[in-house]
């Protein structure tokens, strides 16, 4: 890795680090520590994913426009102020807006880090830069967040305002650290093609990103979307699952993913992304029926636990095939000076179905565990059929990015080019 590579691996750690010590304990903080109850707290995990769908759509175009940098410090600024404000905040005049400013921050850094990584990679690096950013970022947070569980006191006020304090400080020392980055020169909208300059309407009318979109929004609905709300409630409610084994079950799926992030890298690499991807929804598919064996209750609890944890580290492994797959597939179909709004349009729909899905799951959870587990097995599944239909869309190099290398390297070993192609096309 260059440099700028590097300070930026530094700041997803940075970021992932100072989020990990608020979010688990935002709803605590809000309902119960400052005494503005359930309602409150409920309005203000809302109003993050509504700032997040406010800007989003925006922060791709100023990305494009004026380089993914000078968004992400502004965004970091603004993401500082908003845990500061929310660290002293009392009232629920004040809680709303400070919580509004940190998931507005929070949602642009997102897309500006990863059309950074973009800009500072090549076919041949992208996927491992993206894992990397992946594993760090599931480190960060849970170094973050087992740290901040030592330091909250519910009792003390002050223990969270050190909290956001550390949070925002996350943030600042983030700016110090990429303010120094030395970004290649990426084309910006006014030098992009004519066919890339453009609107959400161009961005939709690429056909095989559509299919991308829809198949994200499976993907973190039925996945993402379920692990705080829908399945920790289906195991307390179906499988008996304790608070405790719950935290372990979380771990595992850090564990899976630090564990297997890298030992799976050279096995994707050298697979067409589209198969990975439908592999990733069977591979949920098994962890949805191994939920659903926890749930029966014919086994003992022991296995009961044994078979929720099960759950939660074999989602940890599809989450790992999918870091170096479904991120760098978005930029390499995004159009010269594009990626930024292509990123954007991708975290637009990840915040939508993570506000959807809990809404969805969580309630079916409760009511109806059994038909709650069959459900999220057949999207799951669909998730596989949505992959194998997108696989269709791409061209070779898209599905399968080693062609590039390949055929780079029968050049430089004096072939013609027309031979060079040839791989291309098998």
């Amino acid at each position: 890795m260059g440099a700028a590579m590097r300070r930026i691996h530094v700041g997803n750690a940075l970021s992932a680090f100072g989020l990990g010590f608020t979010v688990p304990y935002l709803y605590v903080y809000v309902a119960q520590v400052r005494g503005l109850g359930s309602v409150t707290a409920g309005l203000v995990l809302a109003v993050f994913a509504v700032a997040a769908l406010i800007v989003l759509p925006f922060a791709g175009r100023a990305i494009v426009r004026r380089g993914p940098l000078p968004v992400l410090l502004a965004a970091l600024v603004v993401a500082a102020f908003g845990a500061l404000s929310l660290g002293v905040s009392g009232q629920a005049a004040t809680v709303l807006p400070s919580a509004a400013l940190l998931g507005a921050g929070q949602a642009v850094m997102q897309p500006a880090l990863a059309t950074m990584i973009v800009d500072c990679s090549t076919a041949d690096t992208r996927s491992r830069a993206f894992a990397t950013q992946f594993f760090l970022q599931n480190l960060g947070l849970g170094i973050g967040g087992l740290i901040g569980g030592h330091l909250v006191d519910t009792s003390s006020p002050a223990s969270f305002t050190l909290l956001f304090a550390i949070e925002a400080a996350m943030f600042l020392l983030l700016v110090g650290v990429l303010a120094t980055v030395r970004m290649a020169r990426a084309p910006r909208v006014a030098e992009a093609p004519a066919g890339a300059r453009g609107s959400w309407r161009q961005l939709l009318g690429n056909r095989a990103m559509a299919q991308l979109l829809v198949l994200g929004f499976v993907l973190f609905f039925a996945c993402y979307g379920q692990f705080e709300s829908g399945l920790s409630a289906y195991g307390v409610a179906a499988a008996g699952i304790s608070t405790s084994a719950l935290g372990t079950a979380l771990a595992a799926n850090t564990l899976a993913i630090v564990v297997a992030q890298f030992a799976v890298l050279r096995f994707v690499e050298r697979r067409k992304r589209s198969r990975v991807i439908a592999a990733v929804g069977l591979i949920w598919a098994v962890a949805w029926a191994v939920a659903g064996y926890a749930g029966l209750g014919h086994g003992s609890q022991s296995m009961a636990t044994a078979a929720f944890i099960s759950t939660y580290a074999l989602f940890g492994l599809g989450e790992s095939l999918l870091s170096p797959t479904l991120v760098p597939l978005v930029a390499d179909l995004a159009p010269e000076g594009m990626a930024g709004q292509y990123n954007s349009a991708f975290a637009l729909v990840k915040q939508l179905a993570l506000a959807v899905g809990p809404a969805v799951g969580g309630p079916l959870a409760a009511a109806l565990p059994g038909p709650y587990v069959v459900v999220f097995l057949l999207f799951s599944l669909l998730l596989s059929v949505l992959a194998v239909r997108l696989g269709r869309r791409l061209t070779a190099v898209q599905d399968r990015p080693w062609l590039l290398r390949a055929s780079r390297v029968v050049r430089q070993g004096g072939a013609p080019a027309a031979e060079s192609a040839a791989p291309a096309e098998a």
